[in-house]
This record gives C-alpha cells, structure tokens and sequence, in this order.
C-alpha cells in the first residue's frame, strides 16, 4: 500500500487495526485513543464524530483541532 492509498483510507475502516496493533504492544483502546488524543486534539466526542463522518487520513489531520506541537518528534 502506498501513502496515498493509506491517506485516502477512512478512519472508520483503520481505526481498529491501529488499536489492534496497540494491543500487541500492550496498550488498550483507552491508551491508544489517548495517544489519538494528544496528537490531534480530538476529544473522545469529536474523535467518534470523525469515525462516524467516514472521513478519510488526510481530511482527520487537516482538521485535527490542535496538532501536538511535538508531532515532528515521533520516529516510530
């Protein structure tokens, strides 16, 4: 899968292999959506907006609230 295709994804369909993946590393939902949180400034209310709106990577970053300032630091 290339970048576009993987931005293009709707969060709805990504969301939970991504907390999947987070339970492999031993995280739970809770943890994972608060990561979710601290990165885009979505609440849980917003964030469950954004699922049911189908909207896809690319439209859910743009519009994130507040993107974590630190955001250039992640590296993994």
């Amino acid at each position: 899968m290339d970048n576009n295709e993987s931005i293009q994804d709707d969060v709805r369909e990504r969301l939970p292999r991504i907390t999947q993946q987070g339970g492999e590393e031993g995280r739970t939902k809770e943890e994972v959506h608060a990561i979710i949180h601290w990165l885009t400034g979505y609440d849980e209310q917003a964030l469950r907006q954004q699922i049911d709106k189908k909207v896809d990577f690319e439209t859910f970053f743009t519009r994130a609230p507040r993107m974590n300032p630190n955001v250039s630091k992640i590296n993994g």
